[in-house]
């Protein structure tokens, strides 16, 4: 079996470095330092539960987390090792990823829906050195699907695999629960240090590919400190958590930042409206955050089943623009309801604060938490003038340190001064208002979840009556965006439908999320003189198209 990578080549700017490091910004400790700390202060506090029955305190997860360590340990993983993982939004997610702290691994959670090639693909990326999935979940034979893909697989073996057998027994694969009954608790120092990578998330760039992004301990920490400040979020504070946890939102905000606090998160296995106030309500949950779909379906749950939110005070969303008239709706309703502005690289960095989400009433997307700089800068990269539209770019101590085994895409992305281009337009007033207008980038935000155009596009490529294509977004009220595919056929006569699109891509497993939910026939695709699509010419042909009908 091929020995793991070593995460060595990270791109952090040694004056920034400095500077943060003489600002307190940055320390020695680790998040494995500070989870101990909040076990050995709060042992007997709920740190985590789910709308599946299952709570545990903070000393129950470091006691299981501590047994699976010891596996993880005895299977090969060593400091600086990546551990993959699939898991839902259960309670058991904490246990993985404090599992990894505890040996210094570095943590790589995946997407449920990710099928056989995308695991194949984002494992091979980062070499993988041990991989936990449940057995089942969702019409989804995880175990199964696992070790059909092991052998393309180097860096893994199968007995470096592990399931957590909460839905149907396991076919041979060691479980979680035989570890947690059979190991005992791993104690030895991982060898971590704060500016190590910590965590790998995957996010969807123009290219299509997956990139890996890599977030230190240092980083994520100051990420989650500053949003916390920001928001005033305290101890007392209870998240809820519904969306999944391999995004920065459900990571970082869903289960750091109560980690950070000392307070308590609690997590919904599927999205439903009724089922998550009802929650709330009983679990005194004071705020959460998601994508505008998850408050959207709140206000419109509430409003028509005359249900409070009893507890409920603060949400945070993201993922698009936050509109005026939903402020107001969430206000009658006692909830102050924030914009906030990031991405897996510059994890939220701007936000409405609190106190000001009614008096700028969906105008603005943020300004920037402590310690983040924010710019408007033109295509040469020099900074416009206040209220002058431009790309937004942004610098700080919660940076990423670079995509893995992507100079050209780190280069791109990340200057050697250490500002993020986030390829999207806004404008920036006197104040440091930021109000984010559109995006460069051919990324379409369905649900909060970024999807490349050109992926969908690609996939489609050598489709049976397809000829030229292209994606843009379908405006959708609860999702944002839907997947619309322009297509000109290549025989007009009979030119291909929805479904032979989707029989084409479910025969190459491609992965559902990325199935066009619209076709759009058009005699010619509309580019520049280089080729490129003319993406806001088919949303005006789109848009003329659904007032027609």
């Amino acid at each position: 079996m091929k020995r793991g990578i070593m995460i060595t080549d990270l791109k952090v700017n040694e004056k920034n470095k400095k500077e943060y490091y003489e600002k307190g910004y940055w320390t020695e400790r680790t998040l494995n330092d500070i989870w101990n700390t909040q076990v050995a202060a709060f042992p007997d506090r709920e740190y985590v539960s789910d709308n599946l029955g299952v709570r545990y305190t903070y000393a129950e997860i470091d006691d299981k987390a501590s047994r699976l360590a010891a596996w993880l340990h005895d299977v090969g993983v060593k400091n600086g090792d990546v551990v993959s993982y699939q898991m839902p939004p259960w309670s058991e997610f904490c246990i993985l990823y404090v599992a990894c702290l505890k040996v210094g691994a570095v943590s790589h959670p995946l997407p449920v829906t990710f099928n056989d090639e995308d695991l194949i693909y984002s494992m091979n990326l980062v070499e993988s050195k041990a991989f936990m999935c449940p057995t089942f979940h969702h019409k989804t034979n995880f175990e199964d699907q696992i070790l059909s893909a092991v052998d393309r697989i180097p860096t893994l073996s199968k007995d470096a695999i592990c399931v957590h057998d909460k839905t149907i027994e396991s076919h041979g694969t060691i479980t979680l629960k035989q570890i947690c009954e059979t190991y005992e608790p791993y104690r030895e120092n991982p060898g971590s240090k704060s500016d190590d990578v910590v965590l790998i998330l995957s996010t969807s760039g123009t290219t299509g590919r997956p990139k890996a992004v890599l977030i230190s301990h240092n980083a994520l920490i100051f990420s989650e400190t500053t949003f916390s400040r920001g928001l005033h979020l305290t101890q007392d504070d209870v998240m809820f958590m519904p969306a999944p946890l391999n995004h920065a939102t459900g990571f970082n905000h869903g289960l750091i930042t109560p980690l950070l606090l000392g307070g308590r998160v609690v997590l919904q296995q599927e999205f439903r409206a009724r089922e998550a106030i009802e929650i709330m309500n009983n679990e005194g949950v004071t705020w959460s955050m998601g994508a505008t779909p998850f408050i959207f379906d709140l206000l419109n749950c509430a409003e028509e089943n005359d249900l409070k939110f009893e507890t409920l005070k603060l949400y945070i969303c993201g993922g698009a623009p936050v509109p005026g008239t939903m402020v107001q709706r969430a206000h009658e309703h006692g909830l102050k309801l924030c914009e906030c502005y990031g991405s897996t690289e510059s994890c939220p960095h701007l936000a409405v604060p609190p106190e000001h989400c009614l008096e700028w009433n969906g105008n603005w997307s943020g300004v920037a938490f402590e310690g983040i700089e924010v710019k408007v800068v033109d295509e040469h990269g020099n900074e416009v003038p206040h209220g002058t539209q431009g790309e937004e770019i942004s610098r700080g101590p919660h940076m990423f340190s670079g995509y893995l085994k992507n100079p050209e895409a780190t280069a791109k992305d990340l200057n050697d001064d250490g500002w993020f281009f986030s390829g999207d337009l806004c404008i920036q007033d006197e104040e440091g208002r930021v109000k984010i207008n559109g995006r460069k980038k051919e990324i379409l935000i369905r649900g909060g979840i970024n999807i490349s155009a050109n992926e969908v596009d690609n996939n489609l490529d050598g489709c049976p009556g397809v000829g030229a294509h292209a994606t843009i977004g379908l405006p959708d009220d609860r999702l944002g965006e839907r997947i619309c595919t322009f297509v000109v056929p290549s025989d007009p006569a009979a030119p291909p439908t929805q479904d032979d699109l989707i029989a084409y891509l479910r025969e190459r497993h491609v992965a559902k999320r990325l199935w066009p939910e619209r076709i759009e026939i058009i005699d010619e695709i509309p580019v520049t003189a280089t080729g490129k699509v003319k993406r806001f010419i088919l949303a005006q042909i789109l848009k003329e198209r659904m007032e027609a009908e």
